[in-house]
């Protein structure tokens, strides 16, 4: 199994969450985060006084996935997300040994 974190643009979050769905894709977590990449930010005014916004607001998509399935995710992420400007974000693939299941206790591997 994997653990795939896609960094995106927020405006992007509906368009690939579903296009993950039309896949066999069963669950994922979707986080509102802050960061920055190449783009560094950018200068913004508010109430007449200029401002650096370091932090720009993005969204974090994870979830766990078998491995036969992590090609088919990258690619569907990567189409649906991309806009061809800086700052489209990134896809991180970690490996994962084991989950479990608290309701049933069930444990996946």
């Amino acid at each position: 199994m994997k653990l795939i974190k896609c960094i995106i643009r927020p405006n992007k979050v509906d368009e690939v969450r579903a296009a993950l769905e039309k896949t066999s894709i069963q669950g994922m977590t979707i986080s509102e985060v802050r960061g920055h990449g190449r783009q560094k930010g950018h200068k913004a005014i508010y109430r007449g006084r200029e401002y650096e916004v370091s932090l720009l607001p993005k969204t974090m998509i994870e979830m766990v996935i078998p491995d036969q399935q992590v090609g088919e995710v990258l690619r569907i992420v990567m189409e649906t997300a991309r806009t061809g400007d800086i700052g489209d974000g990134r896809i991180f693939v970690l490996p994962v040994e084991e989950g479990h299941n608290i309701r049933t206790s069930e444990r996946e591997n």
